[in-house]
């Protein structure tokens, strides 16, 4: 594989690794290194990426294992989340910040979740990945992936309608 080939295969997910990587990692820096990374360790295996059924699938598995790696080495269980790619361009002022402190909740909630759930939620909700790519990635049947996402969200949707009555009236 050239590097033509390699950059037309890479390109279309490379954003997906960063995100993946920044929602582990927290701080951009340290997801533009690690994406980095992986990149190159992709590179380095070029001649063997036409072999795989999902180039992606793979890259994906080794940013997550890359900053678990990272996390392990530095500073183990000291993990926040943070999603800064929600805009709402024609929502009110006051709808905008309701969303904001909304979306600032269920980040805390997120926070205190198991870090499988945490990456489970960032694949599905966030990355819209199938269920199938997920199981693949993380080494899990579907089904597992299936209820850690089901419990995942009944703990966000518990700790929002019990600490603001959300979604009820």
């Amino acid at each position: 594989m050239n590097q033509n080939e390699f950059i037309k295969t890479v390109s279309p997910f490379k954003d997906k690794l960063f995100r993946l990587a920044k929602r582990l990692l927290v701080s951009t820096e340290e997801a533009e290194d690690a994406t980095q990374e992986v990149l190159v360790k992709l590179w380095t295996r070029n001649e063997t990426l036409s072999e795989l059924k999902s180039v992606e699938a793979m890259a994906m598995t080794m940013t997550k294992n890359y900053c678990l790696d990272q996390l392990k080495s530095k500073r183990a269980g000291n993990m926040t989340i943070v999603h800064n790619n929600y805009t709402d361009s024609q929502a009110s002022l006051q709808q905008k910040i309701e969303d904001v402190d909304s979306l600032n909740w269920v980040e805390k909630i997120i926070n205190d979740l198991p870090e499988q759930q945490k990456l489970i939620i960032q694949m599905r909700d966030i990355e819209q990945y199938e269920f199938e790519d997920i199981a693949k990635i993380l080494d899990m049947s579907e089904a597992t992936i299936r209820v850690a996402l089901s419990r995942a969200r009944k703990t966000i949707r518990e700790v929002m309608t019990k600490t603001h009555n959300y979604g009820i009236g």
